[in-house]
């Protein structure tokens, strides 16, 4: 057996990624983005282009000086002023990389450039040793190198080699490629370049025909040792090459590649969730690995499977991930199996009368809505048992809000356990703060709000709208769902939701006798809120 080669990840989010339109981020953004980026695990980041803006050259300075454990890497044009900017804004990095890219392709040198191939190759020379008077490492990418031509491609890399570049980048700038002719490329290039010995390799794709990540591992089985990656593959266009995607089918395919990361695949959760709501930029249903549904499964097939063993449908283990398990979702495609199972998880033993009394109201219900959550299934299996299931009913919500001022919340709230009922308010600068702010003062558990997504269901002046809320107790992430054609009364039940079921675990891991623990969850902020 011999030792697994590690493919370092170069991540861009904070450069390639934030040219995504609308995904602009500020200075402290950015920091607190790339302290979470070195937590993941990767080798290289990428934090912007200095040259283009003040805000953007202060975060790279900051970054080169604030984060410790990766290396550093400015980004520039093959200009001078570029260089100097990308070389001044890392001088304090532990370890540092200046990133230089000009292009190669006949079109980008006819329509965009305006130089012929004679004066790219003289330019590409001299800014490559320009930069290696600053810069140990530099890395040279032929922009659009995949619409370049063998002929011109080599030239201009054994050009580069000759000036001193270390790393050598084949993009695949337009996501023209297919992952047969992106790894036949690499393979080319590292037999025909002349000095491709002493140089690295990577690769950065993007997604334009969807095939960003398979191109990448073309790339990794041709064998570069780098690959440029964005978390969520947010970027330009249609994107990037998306590293929890990469990372992960290098991790669960390994043996096929022979190659290992240095990624922490118990970060990439959070992370991902930190740039999506930091971008604004919010996550497909669909997404591999991050996305809603990527461990969830509504058919009863595949429900039963599940139950049995896990592995009949799922290829990760999504808590590897931090993602929090919820893989059985309840719609008309599920089974009597998975519903007996779902109460079970709440404590909940049903006879076989209880049971079907509940499945015919499920069924009843689901065929009216898509989903059946939670708080749902518990208000329907509390009447079939005849008593309220749920540490807490969040009754009746009034929210008084409006263009101005703040906002305030009324919420009357029923402790099931000491049958007593109380109204709460609470204050905030949105409705949605107000609301949760209220909820939060009825519960004796210090639950943290985590996080809120918002969707829109249905179109139209009847459209329901779906809220998603995570809060953090003890550490461990808890989710609650909820929908209603009013937004605002969706997102409150779903924080109830989501307290509900921290304090239902709470309460069953802590030992008879233990006492309470103190109230006094973190306060929600707007900035929490993802839309979409």
């Amino acid at each position: 057996m011999t030792e697994p080669r590690t493919i370092k990840i170069f991540d861009t989010t904070l450069r390639d990624g934030e040219q995504a339109p609308g995904a602009s981020l500020d200075v402290e953004q950015k920091v607190e983005l790339a302290h979470r980026l070195a937590r993941l695990g990767v080798d290289t980041i990428e934090p912007g282009f200095p040259i283009s803006s003040p805000g953007d050259f202060r975060a790279v300075q900051r970054i080169s000086r604030e984060v410790e454990g990766v290396e550093i890497c400015g980004f520039a044009r093959a200009v001078k002023d570029d260089i100097d900017a990308a070389v001044r804004a890392t001088q304090d990095a532990q370890r540092r990389r200046l990133h230089m890219f000009l292009s190669s392709s006949n079109i980008h040198l006819d329509f965009q450039l305006k130089k012929t191939r004679a004066e790219v190759v003289r330019l590409a020379r001299e800014m490559v040793s320009y930069a290696k008077g600053f810069v140990d490492e530099v890395e040279f990418s032929p922009m659009d190198a995949t619409r370049t031509g063998d002929e011109f491609l080599f030239e201009v890399l054994e050009a580069v080699i000759e000036e001193g570049a270390t790393i050598l980048n084949i993009p695949d700038t337009v996501g023209f490629a297919l992952p047969e002719e992106y790894g036949d490329m690499f393979t080319r290039v590292m037999r025909g370049v002349r000095g491709s010995e002493r140089v690295e390799f990577s690769a950065h794709c993007h997604n334009d025909l969807g095939m960003a990540v398979a191109n990448s591992l073309a790339a990794v089985k041709a064998g570069v040792t780098h690959v440029e990656v964005t978390v969520n593959g947010i970027g330009e266009r249609a994107g990037n090459c998306s590293l929890e995607e990469l990372a992960m089918a290098l991790a669960t395919r390994g043996e096929k590649f022979g190659v290992q990361t240095n990624i922490r695949p118990e970060e990439i959760y959070a992370t991902s969730q930190m740039v999506s709501r930091m971008m604004g930029s919010p996550i497909a249903f669909n997404k591999p690995i991050v996305g809603r549904n990527a461990f969830q499964h509504e058919a009863g097939i595949h429900q039963d499977g599940l139950l049995k063993n896990r592995s009949t449908y799922e290829i990760m283990d999504p808590e590897r991930l931090g993602i929090p398990r919820s893989m059985i979702v309840l719609g008309k495609h599920s089974g009597r199996h998975a519903l007996r199972h779902r109460v079970a998880e709440f404590g909940v033993e049903l006879d076989e009368r209880q049971l079907e009394e509940l499945y015919a109201a499920f069924k009843e219900r689901a065929d009216k809505q898509k989903t059946v959550h939670d708080h749902e299934l518990l208000q329907m299996a509390g009447s079939a048992v005849d008593r309220a299931l749920e540490p807490y009913t969040l009754s009746e919500v009034q929210i008084v809000t409006g263009s101005g001022g703040h906002r305030v919340a009324s919420c009357r709230i029923r402790d099931n356990e000491a049958e007593t009922e109380r109204i709460v308010t609470g204050g905030g600068e949105g409705p949605v703060e107000a609301a949760v702010n209220a909820i939060r003062s009825a519960v004796p558990e210090p639950v943290e709000f985590a996080g809120l997504e918002l969707y829109s269901l249905s179109a139209g002046e009847t459209a329901n709208g779906e809220a998603s809320v995570t809060v953090r107790l003890n550490g461990e992430l808890h989710r609650g769902t909820a929908a209603n054609r009013d937004i605002m009364l969706a997102a409150a039940e779903a924080y109830m939701a989501a307290c509900n079921r921290a304090v239902r675990t709470a309460r069953a891991a802590r030992a008879p006798g233990d006492d309470a623990a103190d109230s006094g969850g973190s306060p929600v902020g707007e900035s929490e809120i993802t839309i979409s």
